[in-house]
């Protein structure tokens, strides 16, 4: 049958009809590669999620993620183009990239609040940050030389009191008049499987210490020249963190296991309840534009925080550090529970 001879609009419905009988080509997705910051773990779920249930796809992706670990450094792959997205630890490392002159800027803040803790004994009753100057500080190198030097120029902490943290809880575990750092999805958890107690967590976020946390990072010529894959990947993980977060994240947990055999299903299971009950993912300004959400004065702010605390260097044009283009869309607002 010559379609020639037919009234346009019964070959138009021709045409669907042999088109929805043929069998589908192949959508053409665009390969990406993320990076981690560490092992697989609960506080990487929603990225994880979009993986195991097809969200990237559905916005063309093809995304392969690249564990971090202790003797992985997954930025330096995205600054050196190895890597399309990484997943930067908090604002300070967007901050380094400008004192540094590297090129690369954050697209989205997938924590509203950092994770940092503080870890005290049950049997120190703690009402205010600065009760805890009395007591030895177990804090790691990095600690001490970013948020800690927050908490002298702040709350006025003193350095005697700080002794090195090596991620091992037992020093603190066995001083009670001691305060250990860590992250609320975690560390809590460790002492408990470890010493039988339940510590008091103090949330750094709930006393001013404003970073934004675990943010997609890319290279500013992928802005540049690729805005629209890196809306999408931004989208679509913006998606994957609601489902994991509100939907069915076993498919995200599965894959996660199977990366970190270390890692377990009561963890996991701690580890998202207490990025809900901390508001560490959606609280605050995702409530209005999304997760992912990052505002100008926000960032302004802790900016100025870190430069009388003498972290970072006044002079650096911070605003290079970050971009608003691709976040605040309201993206997945209707994934979440209307309760």
């Amino acid at each position: 049958m010559n379609p020639d001879f037919l009234p346009r609009a019964l070959t138009a419905g021709l045409v669907a009809l042999m088109a929805a009988l043929m069998p589908a080509r192949a959508q053409t997705l665009d390969k990406v590669s993320f990076g981690t910051n560490w092992v697989a773990e609960a506080e990487h779920g929603g990225f994880f999620q979009a993986v195991a249930d097809g969200t990237y796809r559905k916005y063309g992706l093809d995304v392969t993620i690249v564990p971090g670990g202790p003797n992985t450094n997954n930025r330096m792959l995205l600054t050196a183009g190895k890597l399309d997205f990484f997943m930067s630890a908090n604002t300070l490392q967007s901050f380094d990239a400008v004192t540094n002159k590297v090129p690369l800027v954050t697209v989205a803040a997938m924590f509203q609040k950092d994770p940092l803790v503080l870890l005290t004994h049950p049997e120190i009753k703690i009402s205010k940050l600065e009760d805890l100057k009395p007591l030895t500080l177990l804090m790691s190198k990095e600690g001490l030389a970013s948020y800690f030097q927050w908490l002298k120029s702040e709350y006025g902490f003193g350095e005697s009191k700080v002794k090195p943290y090596t991620f091992n809880p037992q020093p603190f575990i066995v001083n009670k008049q001691s305060a250990m750092q860590g992250y609320v999805t975690s560390e809590p958890y460790a002492v408990q499987k470890a010493a039988g107690f339940t510590p008091n967590v103090i949330l750094m976020a709930d006393y001013g210490w404003s970073a934004y946390s675990t943010l997609i990072e890319t290279r500013t010529e992928t802005v540049d020249k690729k805005p629209d894959l890196v809306q999408r990947f931004v989208d679509a993980s913006i998606i994957g963190w609601y489902n994991y977060l509100y939907g069915d994240n076993k498919p995200a947990n599965e894959m996660i296991k199977k990366l970190n055999p270390d890692m377990t299903d009561e963890l996991l299971a701690y580890s998202l309840a207490k990025m809900k009950e901390y508001g560490i993912v959606d609280s605050g300004d995702t409530l209005k534009d999304g997760i992912g959400a990052m505002n100008d004065a926000r960032v302004a702010s802790f900016f100025d925080k870190m430069v009388r605390a003498g972290v970072v260097k006044g002079d650096i044009d911070y605003r290079q550090a970050y971009t608003l283009r691709f976040a605040n869309k309201a993206v997945g607002l209707n994934l979440r529970p209307k309760n």
